[in-house]
């Protein structure tokens, strides 16, 4: 090889024409999952206030943000649902006429090319906030299963693409693929939380989701955060028991992570961009602190560059724009 002033990198950094010819990794429109939260009621787009431009929406409001969601060329969303009634064995989570369900139904009918992506956990149809049965004030594995698949059954009767368990209890892509193959729906797939962090990014979405835990934390069942190697071990199992997609969540503080699964298993990646995440980026351009366009394209680049095939993100909308928008 030879050496300068013969060989010079800037050459093919002169123009962003060149730049764009020699360019590595792109963050995509179709490869971006918008995230959506949806209450009961109706009439209802409430401002999350700790995240800035997400909103939560009853049901009769879908229709319209699905459109828009279409329109900019975004594939697919995910859905959380807050229902009003919650209680110990979180009813509502696999009740057909859930909040979930109906939401699943009313997206369909509207935008029917759509991906429905359902996040299947109990915390936000538990009074406690856990997700999953509390047993002498701790969460009952084994017991939490049967509640799982039964949920993933009901979203995916309700019209649901994907299911996506988020829990985090032992064998529960296992749990969830058997009831759905069990019921004739083995072409329904599943995107598994597989490497879920206890991490401090989640606040915001506790918030949106009003899942709180009213006792203790999660750090018994989602993973603990100085961990790789166990992340590895959690995929590989996951995959066993019938994942068609696994995801590392989160994504910007476990970049490597997402590389170690990437170089390691060749399945569908998906790396979710958390509320935290968000914030931080929204808090910091409204104190005038940062470009949002660059910093929020550099972060999403950084996942994909990582080895993510899919992004779950907040900035899903205002991505969708900006990359509409350039020539």
């Amino acid at each position: 090889m030879t050496g300068f002033p013969q060989l010079r990198w800037r050459r093919l950094r002169r123009t962003e024409a060149l730049r764009a010819l020699v360019r590595e990794n792109r963050v995509e429109i179709g490869n971006l999952i918008y995230p959506l939260f949806i209450v009961e009621g109706s009439g209802i787009k409430q401002a999350i206030a700790s995240m800035p431009g997400i909103f939560h929406f009853s049901i009769d409001q879908l229709p319209r943000e699905v459109e828009e969601i279409a329109e900019l060329g975004i594939p697919g969303v995910l859905l959380f649902g807050i229902p009003e009634e919650k209680d110990e064995v979180a009813s509502s989570a696999y009740h057909p006429q859930g909040v979930i369900q109906q939401a699943i139904g009313a997206i369909k009918q509207s935008v029917p090319q759509l991906l429905v992506v359902t996040d299947v956990c109990l915390c936000e149809y538990t009074s406690h906030g856990h997700c999953g049965i509390i047993v002498n004030g701790d969460v009952d594995n084994d017991q939490t299963l049967p509640l799982l698949a039964r949920t993933a059954l009901s979203h995916a009767e309700a019209g649901a693409d994907i299911v996506a368990p988020s829990d985090m209890m032992d064998g529960r892509v296992k749990a969830i693929r058997g009831a759905l193959d069990e019921e004739g729906l083995q072409h329904i797939p599943i995107l598994s939380y597989a490497a879920k962090y206890a991490s401090a990014f989640y606040g915001p979405f506790r918030e949106a989701a009003e899942s709180t835990p009213q006792f203790g934390d999660r750090r018994s069942y989602q993973m603990d955060p100085p961990n790789l190697r166990e992340a590895l071990r959690e995929v590989e199992q996951d995959i066993a028991e019938g994942a068609d997609i696994i995801m590392v969540k989160p994504a910007l503080a476990y970049l490597d992570v997402i590389r170690q699964v990437r170089d390691r298993f060749n399945y569908p990646l998906a790396a979710y961009n958390v509320s935290g995440e968000y914030a931080m980026v929204k808090a910091a351009v409204q104190q005038g602190w940062l470009d949002e366009k660059a910093v929020v394209l550099e972060i999403l680049t950084a996942i994909k560059r990582a080895g993510a095939d899919i992004i779950i993100t907040y900035h899903a909308k205002e991505v969708a724009r900006w990359l509409r928008q350039a020539p």
